[in-house]
């Protein structure tokens, strides 16, 4: 084998093994690397840091979505805020990716503002520099929803809209975790 070859091989091997320990951040039923968010690359709508350690304790339901995209999963969040959860138990963060949007960030961050008002139990972040879809592997240009139990242990993952099915398994989950 030429060194041109070796030197190719050795790349791709490498870019391989990369591109999987990326898609690997997260698994079913483990706690996900740490992730901190904060001034350059996001954080709170209030500019305060937000991190991943802060999934413990309750169950919590994590969106992260591409402002683009906020649509195709409002069937999720209506059914959602219809199971009417233990709010002691429970606890929801909209991280919105604003690296991967068209649309200018001040207004972006105005209406989350608005959503804030509007749902004042839900934590909303900003993502500026798409640090979960490198360090956890989640979707980019996509709508994720993930649902931690109150160690931090991932227990739901899906992208992408989410069908009839999904939305289903996604509320029972919800509710095993809370019951345990």
């Amino acid at each position: 084998m030429t060194h041109k070859r070796k030197l190719t091989f050795v790349t791709m091997v490498v870019l391989f093994v990369a591109s999987n320990l990326v898609e690997a951040g997260l698994e079913l039923n483990q706690e996900p690397p740490p992730v901190k968010l904060i001034g350059e690359v996001g954080g709170r709508l209030d500019g305060t840091a937000w991190s991943s350690s802060e999934l413990k304790g309750v169950v919590h339901i994590l969106m992260y979505v591409d402002p683009d995209k906020v649509k195709i999963n409002e069937h999720v969040e209506e059914a959602l805020a219809k199971e009417q959860y233990p709010t002691e138990q429970i606890r929801s963060v909209a991280i919105t990716n604003l690296a991967v949007t068209w649309k200018p960030k001040f207004l972006i961050q105005n209406i989350l503002k608005g959503k804030q008002k509007k749902y004042p139990r839900t934590i909303n972040v900003t993502d500026k520099s798409k640090v979960l879809v490198e360090q956890w592997g989640l979707a980019d240009h996509s709508y994720n929803v993930l649902v931690f139990g109150p160690s931090g242990n991932l227990l739901f993952n899906k992208s992408g809209a989410l069908s009839a099915a999904d939305v289903e398994n996604l509320t029972a989950m919800v509710w095993s975790a809370i019951s345990n």
